[in-house]
């Protein structure tokens, strides 16, 4: 049954991977392999529950008695119920950043960058709006803020191959910004949560290889633009309310929605609770802002109808959807000791996490971004306690202590990787549909320049690694 379980995997994987020629939606596919692994695994329970929890099972059957449908109970209870909870608390934190995000843009809080590039200069608006989506995705979903740029640059710029090389700016920045705090991503958040990482080391590690990441390609990119863009101004969207925010309403809303973002982190190490019930605090703050500045409309019993882009609404529905399931799957995995002896495996014949890393980031381009990075992540646990038991291999083992080596790697190397060839990843997907972009073309202008920068940020975290 474990090959059974393990081969559903695989075949979802190259579904994944060939999503954009079998036009089967990722996410259906990760849901479909997630309820049909679990099924299987259950309905054999009883080998799996021996060799894996055995002392835990027998303590159940003591405590509970021996039924026919025992095995199932505690499979449901003691195995299932764990990772629903693992992964029930990252996709609450996606929501309510999604949410966040939602709350901003209604209310104009946005707006701001589309004042910020009023420029015809190809430079300046590549670099305006790239950084504002390096800066805003290292505190929300990636997902989110690359549909929310590629919005206001479509808007703005009226050529499509312009578009499409700005675009693919926007999305390197967006995956670079996400990848170095550990709540700008979902694979952050998941490190953040089990004890792998904590937020400032992660971000001290990390931060440079991701502006190196982004930085350089975005300036081999901005080479093929012509010095001045073919764009036009539009004039501020209508929100369908009569009382817009003024512009110190909209700033504070801004700081009360990013700021307290930030302060999740402090929030996570003071109270030692989950980082979701932080963010859910932010939202809720940020709620009452919202219905304080809008009191009018809601005295007024109008409901504010603001203009949300239905690609936002419908790509953050699938993401929530994707990472429920692939995380779901990957428990499945572990429970049934696969990724156990692919570890092993990998220990044995590899024995190197920077050879790892670069795999990872190579597959991470080719099957999804998240699949890769989660997979990797559930190889291993954080190693606690004494080292001095695994002898010979201790220098080895230190990559997977808190804040090890291998940690910062997995999540820089497919964050950036999936970038590669575009489709990988749901912000380059969300790029591809937007502005029709071809696998080819992005292979032919942006895959080397991606690579590049992606080869030498990899190299920075090699030396901060080695050196500190």
């Amino acid at each position: 049954m474990t090959l059974i379980i393990v081969a559903i995997l695989l075949l979802g994987y190259l579904l994944i991977a060939t999503a954009q020629i079998t036009n089967v939606n990722k996410s259906a596919v990760a849901m479909f392999v997630c309820a049909l692994g679990w099924v299987i695994y259950i309905c054999y329970g009883s080998d799996f529950v021996m060799s894996q929890h055995s002392p835990e099972y027998r303590e159940y059957l003591m405590a509970m008695g021996h039924q026919a449908s025992s095995v199932k109970y505690f499979i449901c209870e003691t195995v299932f119920l764990k990772y629903v909870g693992k992964a029930a608390a990252i996709v609450l934190f996606l929501l309510a950043t999604m949410t966040i995000v939602e709350i901003l843009n209604t209310n104009g809080c946005f707006d701001f960058f589309s004042e910020w590039i009023r420029t015809r200069n190809s430079k300046r608006l590549l670099w305006t709006i790239t950084l504002a989506t390096f800066v805003v995705s290292a505190n929300l979903d990636n997902l989110t803020t690359t549909t929310m740029m590629l919005v206001v640059m479509h808007n703005i710029v009226q050529n499509r191959r312009q578009r499409m090389v700005i675009g693919t700016s926007i999305v390197l920045a967006a995956n670079a910004g996400g990848c170095f705090t550990v709540i700008g991503d979902p694979l952050g958040v998941y490190l953040w949560g089990e004890g792998a990482v904590t937020a400032t080391n992660f971000s001290a590690y990390l931060f440079l290889p991701s502006v190196i990441a982004w930085v350089l390609p975005t300036y081999l990119l901005g080479r093929q633009l012509p010095d001045h863009l073919d764009v036009t101004w539009c004039a501020a969207p209508y929100r369908g309310d009569d009382t817009r925010l003024n512009r110190w309403q909209r700033i504070l809303m801004f700081f009360v929605g990013i700021g307290g973002l930030w302060f999740i982190p402090t929030f996570h190490n003071i109270t030692k609770l989950s980082p979701f019930l932080g963010a859910l605090c932010v939202l809720s703050v940020l709620w009452v802002v919202h219905e304080v500045f809008n009191r009018k409309l809601m005295n007024a019993d109008q409901n504010i109808q603001r203009s949300i882009p239905r690609v936002l609404q419908y790509g953050a529905i699938q993401q929530i959807l994707f990472v429920l399931a692939i995380l779901l799957a990957m428990g499945m995995a572990i429970e049934t000791g696969a990724l156990l002896a692919a570890s092993e495996w990998v220990d044995y014949h590899i024995h190197n996490v920077w050879i790892v890393g670069l795999i990872s980031g190579v597959l991470s381009s080719v099957i999804d971004t998240f699949t890769v990075a989660m997979s990797n992540a559930s190889f291993y646990d954080v190693i606690e306690g004494d080292l001095d038991r695994w002898w010979v291999d201790a220098d080895y083992m230190l990559n997977f202590v808190q804040n090890g080596a291998y940690w910062k790697l997995i999540a820089y190397t497919t964050a950036i990787g999936g970038c590669l060839f575009g489709y990988a990843n749901m912000s380059g997907l969300a790029l591809m549909k937007m502005e029709h972009v071809r696998v080819g073309w992005y292979l032919r202008h942006c895959t080397l320049k991606i690579m590049i920068g992606w080869l030498l940020g990899l190299a920075v975290l090699y030396a901060e690694c080695e050196l500190f």
